[in-house]
């Protein structure tokens, strides 16, 4: 009989993931019965409040693990056994594992941003990037992007505390003097380029994140958002110029690394990614005026 995996994701907005179809696949691929589910924060009853709730009854049902996304990657930390040494220095989680009784949390995210930054980017400069958003997604590509070699990362936030903290954490694993907070006016136009860390863009979020008067055709922009597949941001960024991407090999990436977490087995990336580019090419995924 085939091994059996039940896992899920929480978070609010997230109807439209593509994440199960491409865990349930790649399970499939691999002889195994894998059970994945979305937990919508956005549902009646469900909210981020409820989120102790929803760890204990995931345990307590048998799931083996969870992926955990916006908004919960650094409030479910409180409701863990333990962490990796990854997801301790980056201060978010965005995978977690049920494993003899424990609860352990993992970061996949930085790892998804930094090889689809690689494959869309390949050779981007990386002497001064500006980073939108201290949250948990922005915590996890801040430390991607100092373990890729940036030189120089400057951080905004509309919380600046937040951003101070999170600057605190990266100078004391990457070295003083490599990151600081800012303002977008300023950094911006000196800057090689620009991740969008933020919820802005998404469809429940929609807009930009940062004026596209700030942009030159010079930089590249990465957009951690695959849902529209263009954000405004990207398609003006596009539209002068800029070297672009969206959050895609991220999220591939991510879930590479999430599967083997959750199942034990080892996911084969090029055929997770075939099948989140198969899943694309049959779902609405750009905004409705692109």
């Amino acid at each position: 009989m085939p091994a059996a995996i039940l896992a899920g994701l929480i978070g609010a907005g997230i109807e439209k993931s593509l994440t199960p179809a491409m865990h349930e696949r790649e399970g499939a691929a691999q002889g195994l019965v894998y059970i994945y589910r979305l937990i919508d924060l956005d549902r009646p009853g469900l909210s981020a409040a409820t989120l102790p709730d929803l760890l204990n009854a995931a345990e307590r049902l048998g799931f083996n693990g969870l992926n955990i996304t916006y908004p919960c990657k650094q409030m479910v930390i409180g409701h863990l056994d333990e962490l990796s040494e990854e997801a301790r220095d980056i201060g978010a989680v965005n995978t977690v594992v049920f494993r003899d009784g424990r609860r352990i949390g993992y970061n996949t995210d930085w790892l998804g941003f930094v090889e689809g930054f690689r494959r869309d980017l390949p050779g981007a400069p990386l002497n001064h990037v500006v980073l939108l958003g201290a949250g948990g997604a922005g915590s996890a590509v801040a430390h991607a992007l100092l373990f890729m070699g940036a030189r120089r990362l400057t951080i905004v936030d509309t919380d600046r505390e937040k951003a101070l903290a999170l600057a605190g954490a990266l100078e004391i694993r990457f070295g003083p003097g490599c990151v600081s907070v800012g303002k977008i006016e300023h950094a911006l136009p000196r800057a090689d380029g620009l991740v969008n860390a933020t919820p802005v863009g998404m469809a429940k979020h929609p807009g930009l994140a940062v004026d596209p008067a700030l942009l030159r055709a010079s930089q590249w922009v990465a957009d951690v958002i695959y849902f529209p597949a263009e954000t405004e941001l990207l398609r003006h960024a596009r539209r002068i110029g800029c070297r672009a991407t969206n959050g895609g090999g991220m999220v591939v990436f991510q879930a590479v690394e999430a599967f083997r977490l959750i199942s034990g087995r080892k996911a084969v990336a090029s055929r997770m990614q075939a099948h989140f580019e198969a899943l694309c090419s049959t779902q609405p995924l750009l905004a409705p005026d692109s």
